[in-house]
């Protein structure tokens, strides 16, 4: 058994954005055209067109514009629909982030499989890109993780934090009380 999560960002209480609506999104960027979008994802083009109003409507801005005529014609994206498709992945990114860390669990009430808790002090964090190396002294020892940078922020990471590494058999998390 398996927890699963659904993601869609909402304005007063009505959906505005889902995986289904940024998946017709970024085909119409893809395609520069609604009715190709349409065919890609076998969906009906009135639906579309009907799912594209509605979200309009909801955040009273276009997400896409339509040029007619010319070589340059096609349907494109605004710049309020690609910021849609970056806060739903955004959200949706640490949601699933969320649902994989057992710490995140364990902080809710739940058990873990995980039992090799060591409490520790963060004596170097470095940062390169998108993954960080945190070495955290656990006396007699030093142990390196390498985790995201997004987590290393996340936990507001540095220098002389106590925290906790946990082993698994194939990695070792942080973690951090609040």
């Amino acid at each position: 058994m398996e927890a699963r999560t659904k993601v869609w960002i909402a304005e007063d209480g009505k959906p505005i954005i889902g995986a289904g609506k940024v998946a017709l999104l970024k085909v119409i960027d893809e395609e520069r055209s609604l009715k190709k979008a349409c065919e890609k994802l076998k969906i009906s083009y009135k639906h579309a067109w009907n799912v594209l109003n509605t979200m309009n409507e909801r955040i009273g801005e276009d997400v896409v514009r339509t040029v007619r005529g010319g070589k340059n014609q096609g349907t494109f994206l605004t710049d309020k629909g690609r910021k849609l498709i970056e806060e739903y992945e955004r959200n949706d990114q640490f949601v699933q982030d969320t649902m994989k860390d057992e710490v995140s669990w364990e902080n809710i009430g739940l058990k873990l499989s995980a039992r090799n808790k060591i409490p520790g002090r963060i004596t170097r964090v470095e940062k390169e890109g998108l993954v960080s190396k945190v070495t955290i002294e656990v006396d007699p020892s030093v142990l390196t993780s390498i985790i995201t940078s997004d987590a290393v922020d996340r936990l507001e990471l540095k220098e002389g934090d106590q925290v906790f590494a946990i082993i698994k058999s194939t990695e070792v998390l942080v973690g951090k009380s609040n």
